[in-house]
């Protein structure tokens, strides 16, 4: 099975025609696509309201990835609401359970910063992570290269592969070693995680500038590039059962678009989305 879908569900202009509210805008994305990322996660523990109306409002069917609030990953800047690091674990797990009760939750992204490298405390946070996790699915977005580097490739896919962490295999611009390259290695047989940054080369390293978020991701994939990721995705489908395949590059509100396209260009075809949303008109 290939899921594909983008991240976050507001900004997609494309998908949304005849004035929907924003609080209407997951029930027509569920019409389109079977997955989502679940960036809100990131910023915030969500309270159990909000993840229950998610659970509530999608089909049965569909798939959530649920991004590991900031903390977690060392992101936070300044203080965060929790008293300690294990509140903070166990207050993001049980905003999980609605998901998980409706058997929708797909997986949680611990998407670690460029500065987490390859190094032994950083090792030991993984481990960390996934015991206080427990058994709930756990995939791992690297964004420093020295993960992949020749001197620890081997390794790292050994170590995801033995604590049991879904590897996050990511397209995105080679710019040094605030990027990684694409590795096609699955790390678990059930499950595989794919990321697409887009290839904004320049944009990707202007951390300086103020509009720098807004520009990263500005990239549209062309034909050639989503029939390269048709190739990839069948070889990553040879190693796990389920592929999930999420479009992060929407600065230009291109993600939506070329997930469409690529789901036609591969041929997919999905049973049980949602309704399509009557227009005004």
């Amino acid at each position: 099975m290939l899921y594909v879908g983008v991240t976050g569900w507001g900004d997609h202009d494309s998908l949304y025609k005849g004035g929907i509210a924003s609080r209407d805008k997951l029930k027509e994305y569920g019409a389109h696509f079977p997955t989502v990322e679940v960036d809100s996660s990131f910023y915030a523990v969500q309270p159990l309201r909000n993840m229950q109306k998610w659970a509530d409002e999608t089909p049965e069917t569909f798939q959530f990835i649920v991004k590991a609030y900031q903390g977690m990953t060392g992101h936070e800047r300044g203080e965060i609401p929790f008293q300690s690091k294990e509140e903070m674990f166990q207050a993001f797990i049980e905003s999980l359970a609605p998901m998980k009760e409706a058997g929708k939750l797909a997986m949680v992204l611990f998407q670690f910063p460029p500065w987490f490298d390859c190094q032994r405390k950083n090792v030991e946070y993984l481990r960390y992570c996934k015991e206080r996790m427990g058994n709930l699915p756990l995939a791992v977005e690297f964004r420093h290269q020295s993960w992949y580097s020749a001197a620890f490739l081997e390794k790292t896919m050994t170590f995801l592969e033995k604590e049991k962490w879904i590897h996050t295999v990511c397209d995105e611009p080679q710019a040094g070693e605030g990027s990684v390259p694409i590795i096609l290695q699955a790390t678990d047989p059930e499950k595989t995680l794919v990321r697409l940054h887009g290839r904004n080369r320049q944009g990707w390293r202007k951390q300086g500038n103020k509009n720098w978020r807004d520009v990263r991701y500005l990239y549209r994939y062309n034909k050639n590039e989503l029939n390269q990721w048709i190739d990839f995705t069948k070889e990553l489908q040879k190693q796990s059962k389920q592929v999930y395949m999420l479009f992060n590059n929407n600065s230009g509100g291109d993600a939506a678009d070329n997930a469409k396209q690529f789901i036609e260009l591969a041929g997919l075809e999905y049973e049980n989305l949602a309704s399509r949303q009557l227009d005004l008109f």
